[in-house]
């Protein structure tokens, strides 16, 4: 039996071309326009070679404590930076919006769990919004809150949705501090998904079509229950706000596609890379890193066994993702993880970093363990775990004035 869904629980002619260019010392890119569509073809640079921004030897900012005062016991925590330096951390295991200092003291709560103004059930984000303001979803996405910086309850409002069905409502993915919402349609058991625009009450502004996402197997037990699965090592689709773009790509090639406000298609980055096919060695590694997912997640003990006969038995991708993920910063870059293969582990997470036009800078190292969750003109906010599981929100200082090698 393959992977379970409960598992994972834890085109047009050229009208101009520009020739090949390179940009401070970054691979060559052949640069055309196509039917009004910028595309940036990107040679691959050697993965020795380095953009030269550093990543600071430690974090400037730690929070997070196995045991101590509750506003620094993290459980299924995410965070964003505030305007003012301050830190909104979502701590999805109270249901609570904790407010550090720049320095990382604690300085307020708000929320908590119940259904009343103000209040969360299953809280999963925060961002910033217009003026000085946070929004939180909630509820799997199906409800979104407004607070003001001091942490007063505005209003709460949920994505529109033509569709009746709850199982067909959109869900935030990212929001805008101008108000703009980055939502996905991803239905159950399907192998695409629908990516849209949204304005600040949650109305539809603009879709940017229907995309390939992760492939699904449906199966039928004996009992008529359905069982969705996905291969090994399978592709999906990253999102992102890239800038006044929304950047999306699918692991199963490397392109990014970014698409304008009103959703047209305004550029197509690519990269050369050489895809290649997991091999049956490279299942046990896939096994033992969903197998230490649910573990953390608190599956039940007795049903791991089982889980773990289910894994064994997962079929492998054709090809392994071309990439890991997608990430903005601040200033307008693109930032793409590599694929770290199984067996073959780096010392570092790698990434390439594109500029505003989608041309390839060079690489980028970031220490191993850091999940990021922004990135900022000069610092990295990321969520990591100790050899105990403790979680740690954190902030590492980013250097961007060295030149590359």
């Amino acid at each position: 039996m393959a992977t379970k869904v409960w598992l994972a629980l834890l085109c047009c002619f050229p009208v101009a071309c520009r020739g090949a260019v390179a940009d401070r010392g970054g691979p060559p890119a052949a640069i055309r326009d196509s039917a009004g569509v910028r595309i940036v073809e990107n040679e691959r640079s050697a993965e020795t070679s380095r953009l030269g921004w550093r990543v600071g030897p430690e974090p400037s900012v730690s929070i997070g404590a196995l045991e101590g005062e509750e506003p620094y016991l993290l459980h299924w925590a995410t965070a964003r930076m505030l305007p003012d330096g301050r830190i909104a951390v979502a701590n999805g295991g109270s249901d609570e919006v904790r407010v550090f200092d720049p320095s990382g003291r604690h300085v307020a709560t708000w929320g908590g769990q119940g259904e009343g103004p103000g209040e969360f059930s299953g809280l999963t984000q925060v961002a910033r919004w217009p003026g000085d303001s946070l929004v939180a979803w909630y509820s799997h996405g199906r409800s979104m809150s407004v607070f003001d910086a001091s942490g007063n309850f505005g209003r709460s409002f949920s994505l529109q949705s033509a569709e009746t069905e709850s199982w067909l409502r959109p869900r935030p993915v990212e929001a805008r501090p101008d108000g703009t919402i980055l939502s996905l349609n991803d239905p159950e058991g399907a192998d695409t998904a629908v990516v849209e625009i949204r304005d600040g009450e949650g109305a539809l502004s603009a879709s940017l079509g229907t995309h390939p996402n992760m492939i699904v197997f449906v199966e039928t037990d004996e009992y008529g229950n359905r069982e969705l699965s996905s291969p090994a090592y399978g592709p999906a689709l990253r999102l992102a706000l890239w800038g006044e773009l929304v950047a999306v790509g699918h692991t199963s090639r490397y392109e990014i596609r970014a698409f304008r406000a009103d959703g047209s298609l305004a550029r197509i980055v690519r990269r050369d890379d050489a895809l290649r096919a997991p091999v049956q060695a490279d299942l046990g590694p896939f096994v033992e890193a969903q197998m230490s997912m649910l573990s953390e997640s608190g599956f039940p003990a007795e049903m791991l066994p089982d889980a773990r006969r289910s894994l064994e038995s997962t079929p492998l991708s054709e090809t392994f993702p071309a990439f890991s993920r997608i990430v903005a910063d601040a200033t307008g870059y693109l930032w793409v993880r590599e694929y770290d293969y199984p067996r073959e582990e780096r010392p570092a997470q790698l990434w390439s970093v594109f500029d505003r036009e989608g041309r390839m800078l060079g690489f980028v190292e970031t220490p191993r363990r850091l999940g990021i969750l922004e990135i900022g003109e000069d610092y990295l906010l990321c969520s990591t775990r100790d050899d105990f599981g403790v979680q740690f929100i954190q902030v590492w200082p980013l250097d961007r004035s060295a030149t590359g090698s």
